[in-house]
């Protein structure tokens, strides 16, 4: 079945304003589709207008959180510098600011695999709590292209500069202990309480004072945004579309083959 995200208002015997968004592509741990989001920008827009919602449980399907972008996809898009920032600029950043606009606060329960775009949804959440087990990296290099700019950005402020080089210099991974200790994640638990201890974590924000959480998650993006611009003058971060690098980065993961670059 195609991916799709999934908003579901809160079940009988739950806190008020308690909602859960479900990332979901079976067979494909999770990893993001196009209109996948699109469907994040969607869903997270609708919880931002709900003066209802108090807050957000957010986990992906099966045993996974998300394990980046459905590459499958990208040999109909990436090679064209326009369709690509087209892509990067109005797609994947129109989900991720939907998200960092909400002022809903959002607990992200991580299991399994969050890679590329698993960390970029993450990073956007306010408690991460993860199974013991649960990985995290970005190794996009070995597909030959780039982070986009504000999508860097946002994990670098998310994980730390050190990390974040590791992770798009190296294509290094990292377990849930190691992310706890560098402050990325509130807890780590057996995966078996994963589900339990993130939703305690909702019920306890969505108890508290809405309208306080609200102006918190205010104040916190301002502050951030205020540190993080894009130059106006930078490169352009996508012209690298057609080049034979990133063509056969993309090439040799589909074919199931080492890259050679």
């Amino acid at each position: 079945m195609s991916g799709q995200v999934e908003l579901q208002p809160s079940g009988a015997g739950e806190v008020p304003g308690l909602v859960r968004v479900v990332l979901r592509h079976e067979g494909r741990l999770n990893a993001m589709t196009r209109a996948m989001w699109r469907e994040l920008r969607a869903v997270f827009e609708r919880i931002q207008a709900d003066p209802q919602a108090r807050c957000v449980l957010m986990e992906g399907a099966g045993e996974a959180f998300c394990a980046g972008g459905d590459i499958s996809e990208y040999p109909a898009f990436r090679f064209d510098a326009a369709q690509l920032r087209d892509f990067h600029e109005g797609e994947v950043w129109g989900g991720l600011s939907a998200m960092l606009g909400c002022d809903v606060p959002v607990v992200a329960a991580i299991a399994g695999a969050c890679m590329g775009a698993g960390v970029e949804i993450a990073s956007c959440c306010d408690v991460r709590i993860a199974a013991a087990d649960a990985r995290f990296g970005a190794p996009i290099a070995r597909l030959g292209f780039p982070m986009a700019p504000r999508e860097a950005a946002l994990v670098a402020s998310a994980v730390g500069e050190g990390v974040a080089r590791q992770m798009l210099l190296e294509a290094a991974t990292f377990d849930a202990g190691r992310m706890f200790q560098l402050g990325f994640l509130a807890r780590v638990v057996e995966p078996e309480a994963l589900r339990r201890e993130a939703l305690l974590s909702a019920r306890r924000i969505a108890g508290l004072a809405p309208a306080a959480a609200r102006m918190n998650k205010q104040t916190l993006r301002a502050w951030r945004e205020a540190r993080a611009p894009w130059p106006a003058d930078a490169h352009d971060p996508y012209a690298y579309a057609d080049s034979a690098e990133h063509r056969e980065g993309i090439t040799a993961f589909l074919a199931k083959r080492p890259p050679a670059f």
